[in-house]
């Protein structure tokens, strides 16, 4: 099954991503009937019926397939997490400092608090000529 899921259903989904970008772009656009008028036909390739019927199934079944494979993988990578951040972090009283045993916490020093004035500047010296 992980087989199935690493390899061929992601080489699945690329072939059909391929194909549908080519299937579309094989399409008619509204627009092409303007270049029948100058010489251009675009039944001569696909038969007397035409392109339009035979593309759209095929773009419709590429679809298909397109979605199956991306909710394919989709449902198989939320599986396969089972591992959460959290749950690989040591738990707290490993890393939590030791406490005495009167379970008072140790007071640390007081930091000094900064003054208001600024230190008085030094006067610069004149360069030596």
């Amino acid at each position: 099954m992980n087989a199935l899921i690493s390899y061929v259903v992601p080489a699945i989904h690329v072939v059909a991503c391929l194909f549908l970008i080519v299937v579309v772009l094989l399409q008619t656009g509204k627009g092409a009937d303007m270049g029948a008028v100058f010489g251009g036909g675009s039944q001569t390739l696909f038969g007397a019926s035409g392109a339009g019927n035979f593309l759209t199934k095929l773009t419709t079944a590429t679809f298909i397939a397109f979605l199956a494979t991306s909710l394919f993988l989709t449902w198989g990578q939320s599986r396969s997490t089972t591992s959460r951040l959290l749950e690989q972090l040591p738990p707290p009283s490993a890393s939590a400092p030791a406490t005495p045993q009167g379970g008072a916490e140790p007071s640390a020093p007081a930091a000094p608090e900064p003054s208001d004035t600024a230190p008085p500047a030094e006067a610069p010296t004149p360069p030596a000529q």
